[in-house]
């Protein structure tokens, strides 16, 4: 790259306008929350000719209107879960299971979104691969288990056996039955290592997912949410109804219980979920610090250079 030839003396930032200053704060706040309004048109549900279905009521921007205050407030409560954890070094495992199209997806990200993804993180682990399916069962999930001061969310878990595996046939009868007798042990060897296990089953109906698949194969940025194995699972809903079933009276141990949240209504849900979890842990506000931002130091020999035009990126909006 070659070296500019103009320069500019660095100059103050000019934000002497206390008006200005709140208006520009304001704007920033404004433009942090508009990512959950984008994900809001996610959710937008399609008929069955392929149109979004009218959500324009009065009641519905007035629900809208109190979700959204919900959400950020529960949003500001993880937040202080997160400071609570890492200052005391909890370690905490969120397993989130469901048919396709719960809306396992859409929790974990309200969870996550305002949080630090250090501390907590999503492991969505794929189909295991030919050495992994010799290797015991438990253990590529292992090393996504949480250090002191971690929270891991797991999208889908261990449970694929007690569910697709089964209903797909991709485990034999032995392996089925033998995956029951370790997990209740395995998550009490979690709960005593210092491990919190919370499990949830996002319960969605019949009509519902029909509706949420519908919305998937209409919606062009969301096609690729479905796949094969997803279309498979729709065809077979009572052999999945019977795997749930047998899954949640065989794992319900006292120590990892398992809690089903109603999911027909996306939003209801989460805001549920949630407030569920952060009842699960006995979070307190950490106290902090002041912050205060330092002065930039400024240097009279140092000039900035100017940006080669040939490499910024073309203002097109």
């Amino acid at each position: 790259m070659t070296r500019p030839a103009a320069s500019q003396t660095a100059r103050r930032p000019v934000i002497d306008d206390p008006d200005d200053l709140e208006r520009r704060l304001h704007l920033d706040l404004i433009d942090s929350y508009d990512e959950e309004f984008e994900m809001e048109l996610e959710d937008r549900y399609i008929g069955e000719d392929g149109k979004p279905l009218a959500i324009d009521s009065l009641q519905a921007q007035i629900d809208r209107r109190v979700y959204f205050q919900e959400l950020f407030r529960l949003q500001g409560e993880l937040v202080k879960l997160q400071d609570w954890v890492v200052n005391t070094g909890h370690k905490v495992v969120i397993i989130f299971e469901g048919r396709d199209a719960a809306g396992k997806g859409g929790v974990i990200k309200r969870i996550t979104q305002r949080l630090n993804p250090r501390v907590c993180r999503v492991a969505a682990l794929p189909a295991p691969n030919d050495r992994e399916r010799t290797q015991w069962y438990f253990q590529r999930y292992v090393s996504h288990l949480p250090a002191a001061g971690e929270m891991v969310l797991f999208d889908r878990s261990w449970y694929n056996r007690a569910g697709v595996e089964r209903v797909m046939g991709f485990c034999s009868d032995d392996e089925y039955e033998e995956f029951f007798r370790s997990v209740p042990e395995f998550e009490r060897m979690l709960v005593r290592s210092g491990v919190q296990v919370i499990k949830y089953w996002f319960s969605i109906t019949d009509e519902e997912q029909h509706l949420r698949f519908l919305a998937r194969i209409h919606d062009p940025l969301k096609q690729w949410k479905l796949s094969p194995m997803d279309l498979e699972s729709r065809r077979r809903w009572e052999d999945y109804t019977r795997a749930k079933e047998v899954m949640l009276e065989r794992t319900h141990i006292p120590e990892a219980p398992w809690w089903v949240v109603q999911a027909v209504d996306k939003k209801k849900a989460r805001l549920n979920c949630i407030a569920h979890l952060l009842e699960q842990m006995p979070y307190h506000e950490v106290e902090r610090a002041p912050v205060v931002l330092p002065e930039r130091e400024r240097h009279g020999d140092y000039t900035r250079h100017r940006v080669p035009e040939n490499i910024l990126v073309p203002e097109r909006y």
